[in-house]
């Protein structure tokens, strides 16, 4: 049987899994990421590879964005720093390996996981969004990674859905990030005067009769129902995928923003309106690089 390597590098610890061709975790290791020298962190990631011996046939691996995927280069993420910053990391751990190495983003990756084996599996247009600490993206045709020109495509939590409205970190006023993540609920509930961990306890506020957190729900599912909408209108998928602990966790989220989409579009359009949520778990990712590299094999 042959296998392929999925990695999952991250600002705090970097993950490395071990998969076959049913896709199925046989092996993981996780370890600190050393955010200031890449040479550390790909040391470490090229040991694993090389104990997993002569079966492997290429490497899928995810890191951090903003990141070059036509050139396989990290660009300037906040959480990895030094020389990691304009890294051709794919060429530089595949010289390290010498094995084929393909860089994507984690929505990306999560969306491919979603259109080979979850929810999206039987259809051929598939849209992912993940609700979560941030919003991220990816959209799937045909179990290919659409990338768009210069593989900017869904890099989608700058898109400004508000005139003047919230932010947090680098995203801008209004984007939907900053409106309907996880961190922009819970902080955006701080500031009111709220004394909530996550976005699951303003949700449970709302659902006692809070009108403070009831505003701040309304306000993030009606923005995310508009960007969803405006995803049918611009490439019509089959289906829209929520993923994400906001997604997953927040009773009723996934169905009350299906509802709100179908309002938002043509009547003739609401029978193909399908907003599902994610079945996989947070090995999504993973899953997804390793079926990256075993399509770049065949």
């Amino acid at each position: 049987m042959k296998y392929a390597v999925a990695i999952d590098i991250g600002g705090t610890n970097t993950r490395v899994a071990l998969v076959n061709e049913n896709l199925e975790i046989t092996d993981r290791q996780q370890f600190s990421t050393n955010p200031e020298n890449p040479g550390e962190t790909l040391g470490k990631i090229a040991d694993v590879i090389r104990n997993y011996g002569d079966k492997v046939v290429g490497v899928g691996m995810s890191c951090p964005g903003p990141l070059d995927l036509i050139n396989g280069q990290i660009l300037t993420p906040p959480n990895l720093r030094g020389d990691w910053q304009h890294l051709h990391v794919a060429q530089e751990l595949s010289d390290r390996i010498g094995l084929p190495v393909y860089l994507n983003n984690d929505g990306n990756l999560a969306a491919l996981a979603e259109a080979v084996i979850g929810e999206g599996k039987d259809y051929r247009f598939v849209q992912f969004l993940t609700v979560s600490t941030g919003i991220g993206a990816g959209f799937v045709i045909d179990k290919n990674i659409y990338q768009g020109a210069h593989g900017w495509a869904n890099e989608v939590e700058n898109t400004i859905m508000k005139q003047g409205g919230p932010c947090h970190g680098s995203i801008l006023p209004g984007g939907i990030e900053g409106i309907s993540s996880g961190t922009a609920i819970t902080t955006r509930a701080r500031k009111a005067g709220l004394d909530v961990k996550h976005a699951g306890e303003v949700n449970d506020l709302a659902k006692v009769g809070n009108e403070t957190a009831q505003e701040i729900m309304t306000d993030a599912k009606v923005h995310l129902a508009n960007f969803i909408a405006a995803i049918y209108n611009l490439t019509d998928p089959d289906i829209v995928i929520l993923g994400g602990s906001v997604a997953i966790k927040v009773e009723g989220f996934v169905q009350e923003v299906e509802e709100l989409v179908k309002s938002k579009v043509y009547e003739a359009q609401r029978e193909f309106i399908k907003v599902r949520k994610s079945t996989l778990s947070e090995d999504s990712g993973l899953l997804g690089a390793a079926y990256l590299a075993f399509s770049k094999e065949k």
